[in-house]
Parts: C-alpha cells; structure tokens; sequence
C-alpha cells in the first residue's frame, strides 16, 4: 500500500506560516545529582570579570603551572624526545614501561600482588575515578565518601547511578576520619569505600592506626576500598605516607595516583589505576573495568611518555615541601596570615596544597557560602571554593590554594580580611 507524501504548507502571498517552536533540549537526568562547584557558577563569573578587564588572584583550582611550578625537565625532555613515536594507539592499559615503572612504584610503596596486567593508565586520575565507578555501581547502591570530599568522587557515583553516603572527617582531631560516624552510615546496599589520603580538601594525612581501623572497618562489611592518593609526595614536617593497600591483601583495593601534583603535570593528564588485594573474586569487576578501558581506546600517549622518567628520576618534589622550599613556606605563611584572621581557625595541613579554614558562625553567619564567595569576588576580586562544594554540611568553610607567589598570598589574605571585616559589621553578632 502507498504511504500519502507527506503535505508541507505552502504560504499564500503575503502571509507568513511560522514555524513550529523547537522543543528545548534538556541534559540527562542522570546530571541531576552532579555538580563540579571548582569550575561552577562563581568560576564563570570570574571569567566575565576577567573578559571585562579586572585582574584577579585565583586560589580556586590546584593547578601549579599557573603559579611558576614547573615540571622536571627530565620529565619534559622525554616527552618531547617520544612524541614522534606517540601519534599511534597504545593498549587500552596503556604502554608497557609506563606501567611497569607503576608496578615498581608499587614495590616501593609496599602493595604486593600487583603485576602489569593489573594497572591501568588513564587520562589523569579524574578519568579513572569515573572509570571505576561505572564498572562497580548499579542503581541505587551506595559508595562511602569522605566530607569534606574532592567532588569528583562524589559526582562520579551520582553519575554512575549509585547513592553518596558522606561520612564526616573531624576538623578538631585534625580532619582525620570519623570511624563511629563511618560506621553508622553502612547499610546492606553499601559497595565500597572511599579514602582520599593526603586529602583535598583539609590537608590531612592519615596515620597507620586510622589506616588500619579503615581496613577492618572495610573488612568487616566486605567493601571494595579505593584509596585517591594523588598528593602520596606532597608531604611537610617530615611527614611519610602509608598507602592503605599495602596493610592487607584479603580484601579489594583500588589505588589511584598521577603526575598531575607531585610531578606539576596537571595537563599530561598521566594518572593510574592499581587493582590489588583478593582479586580472584573480582574477576567480573575487572572484566568490566577491561571493557570500559578498551572503549577509550587508550589514555594520551604523549602523556604515558612522562611516567617511567618521572617515578625513576630525581623527585624535586622533596625540595619544594622542604620547609626551606616554595611550597613548605607558602604552606607556613598562608597557614599563618589566614590563622590571624578575625573569627577563623584553620587545621595546619600536614600534605597536599590546600587550606580548609573555618568562619565562626558567631561571627559570620553565612547562610548560603556560595553567595559569600560571590561576593567576596566581586568587592576584592578573589576566587576562592565555598566548603559546601565539598560536600561539606554546613557553610562555615572555604578551601584557599596556597600555590600563589608569597606576594599575591599576603594580597589575598589582606583582602580576604577587609571583606570579612565588612561583612562582620553588617551581619556578625561576636
């Protein structure tokens, strides 16, 4: 049977037909959940200032190329020297001797078991986090993350369909985890376990003893733990790192690290991706893993060309931590300046490049901290992150980057300062 040709309108002279209206087209439901507050809505408004002329002091994102940290030139030499080898696709895993420096990289930091077939290299770890939650989570169940977060993690379980569960860590007991808190938030339909340590956030470096009490938390429940130690170098005072798969091997451990912060690396998008533990029951994950991997074809082969050098090179890291080095004194100084603050207290960060300090709500009684960094960026032209795009409950927090020149941290705290002082005398009641 013929199907009637499909009639179009045909106008008269003079008369015009409109067109039917376009429907909007909305973003997936699945974004419902996910929000990325670094690079949010106040970041946007940064740029319009920017684009209208204003110059601004950005203690918003943890990106040192932008603050003079450059990577080792060893690091940048070999890039260069591999790029002409480095158009072609690699394994979906990535190349063999960046993963094999990862493998010996594991032997030093004392996580057994791990062979390559078990490392996965990404584009940075932000690629991989997703990565692993996309292989793991069905509707519903439920991921354990650490408040204050870095919110990828977060929006990753979101957008995976899964359900956050924030376990809250103690600022007075130096940010380190909240293990009745932890343990009151675990139900039947809780898959896993996020530790970020050093933390981003706070700063916080966990001891061996809430590393182990984590463990048998993890044990006890039978979760998957996955371990985010991207700051593992960025340590002061001395400080060492334990990484928390090397405590057992009877459970699952994900363990991701990069180039991105110890190596100043940010834009290589280098990171990896190690399974360790009691694999043998984890077979089907790993088969998942496997084929997202391959579905991305691989990780940025320029980028995989930085790992071997730089895990078997000179780590300036150790210099610049140093408390004679860049980042031990801007890490004393901001600490300091932010210290003597009016109304603000601030646990010392013992890792990582970053400070989580409290506003008392005595003396400002901020309702929305979002709108407070708003304004803060406009009336002194500072960029900052509200503590509740951390995932933190309530909104007596900021997080300031302390990679800025010493100058532009002495500006920024003055100006930070001169906001608070205003904002005291309107709103404060201490």
């Amino acid at each position: 049977m013929n199907k009637r040709p499909t009639l179009h309108p045909v106008a008269e002279p003079g008369i015009e037909i409109q067109a039917p209206a376009a429907a909007p087209v909305r973003k997936s439901s699945k974004l419902a959940n996910v929000c990325y507050d670094i690079r949010g809505p106040v970041m946007a408004e940064a740029r319009r200032m920017e684009d209208e002329g204003h110059r601004l002091i950005k203690l918003n994102i943890g990106n040192p190329a932008l603050f003079g940290f450059e990577p080792p030139e060893e690091i940048v030499v070999d890039v260069i020297r591999n790029l002409r080898d480095a158009s072609g696709y690699s394994d979906s895993k990535g190349l063999f001797a960046a993963r094999k420096a990862v493998m010996h990289y594991c032997q030093q930091k004392r996580i057994a078991g791990v062979t390559i077939e078990d490392i996965y290299l990404g584009n940075g770890v932000s690629e991989l986090i997703v990565l692993a939650m996309n292989a793991l989570v069905d509707s519903g169940e439920e991921v354990l993350v650490p408040a204050p977060d870095y919110p990828l993690w977060t929006a990753a379980v979101s957008l995976s369909g899964g359900k956050p569960v924030h376990y809250l860590c103690d600022e007075q007991r130096g940010w380190l985890p909240n293990l009745d808190d932890l343990r009151s938030k675990i139900t039947p339909k809780t898959r896993a376990l996020v530790i970020i340590n050093p933390n981003n956030p706070t700063g916080a470096l966990y001891p061996v003893e809430v590393l182990q009490e984590l463990v048998e938390i993890a044990r006890t429940h039978r979760l998957i733990v996955y371990a985010d130690e991207i700051y593992d170098k960025v340590l002061y005072d001395g400080a060492t790192h334990t990484s928390v798969a090397s405590l057992a091997d009877d459970l699952l451990f994900v363990t991701f690290n990069g180039l991105s912060k110890n190596y100043r690396s940010c834009g290589y998008r280098a990171g990896w991706m190690i399974i360790s533990g009691e694999k043998r029951h984890a077979q089907d994950y790993i088969e998942g893993l496997n084929i997202l991997a391959s579905m991305r074809l691989c990780s940025n082969v320029p980028g995989q060309c930085a790992i071997q050098t730089a895990l078997g090179g000179h780590q300036s890291i150790d210099e610049l931590v140093a408390s004679t080095g860049r980042l031990g004194r801007q890490r004393d100084l901001a600490w300091q300046l932010v210290s003597d603050l009016p109304g603000v207290t601030c646990a010392k960060p013992r890792a990582a490049l970053y400070l989580f300090p409290r506003l008392d709500p005595k003396v400002y009684p901020i309702e929305n901290d979002q709108q407070f960094i708003l304004e803060l960026l406009r009336e002194e032209r500072v960029l900052v992150v509200q503590g509740t795009g951390f995932n933190w409950p309530t909104t007596d927090h900021f997080r300031i980057v302390f990679l800025p020149h010493e100058g532009d941290l002495r500006e920024s705290v003055r100006r930070i300062g001169h906001f608070l002082e205003r904002y005291r005398k309107r709103f404060g009641t201490g």
